[in-house]
């Protein structure tokens, strides 16, 4: 048996990223806790072929390997920067390219991240939505954080630490649900 896995994905394009370090941030933290392996990617690690995929055979070697791990992984954690008040249009198309059944049931730790606070809504709004969609398990905490948040780009604010502590609180539930789920399988 391997190592349980957490994956962590960021829907921004550019580097260096706010939205993929506080992805990161959240991925060690929970990998810390309970002992996982972990990576964290982002669109660019998925190359150009993402741009004109159809479908995931359309995905190169790279993006394919990153998608693998995503789609087997124990936990996600997925992020967006907030643009025009959704999550990026590559984000959403990455996910387009994913079997409507392949996340059935994983936990998956909601976040962004965005200029100010009015953006806020789209954690509840867009990304709970969309993972709904896949019946992933959305896990109830999710992680908002603005611009005023971060400091030379690094998350500075105590207040988002303590909400990160608690959705690291939800994945420790949701691994021992999980585990449970398999025992009673066996």
């Amino acid at each position: 048996m391997t190592n349980p896995a957490i994956v962590g994905f960021s829907g921004n394009f550019t580097r260096p990223s706010k939205t993929r370090g506080f992805v990161d941030h959240i991925v060690t933290e929970i990998a810390g806790r309970y002992g996982l392996a972990a990576s964290t990617h982002d669109i660019v690690d998925l190359g150009p072929s993402l741009g004109n995929a159809k479908a995931t055979r359309d995905l190169d070697v790279q993006a394919r390997a990153i998608l693998e791990r995503i789609l087997a992984a124990d936990v996600l954690v997925v992020g967006s920067p907030t643009y025009k008040g959704s999550y990026t249009g590559l984000f959403k198309h990455f996910f387009d390219l994913v079997d409507p059944a392949a996340l059935r049931g994983k936990p998956v730790l909601l976040a962004a991240t965005g200029g100010g606070d009015r953006h806020a809504l789209i954690v509840e709004h867009q990304l709970r939505p969309l993972f709904g969609f896949f019946e992933a398990f959305a896990l109830p905490t999710s992680v908002y954080a603005s611009e005023k948040d971060f400091a030379d780009g690094v998350l500075a604010s105590e207040a988002i630490r303590a909400r990160i502590g608690l959705a690291v609180d939800d994945v420790g539930v949701a691994l021992v649900g999980r585990q449970h789920a398999r025992i009673a399988a066996e």
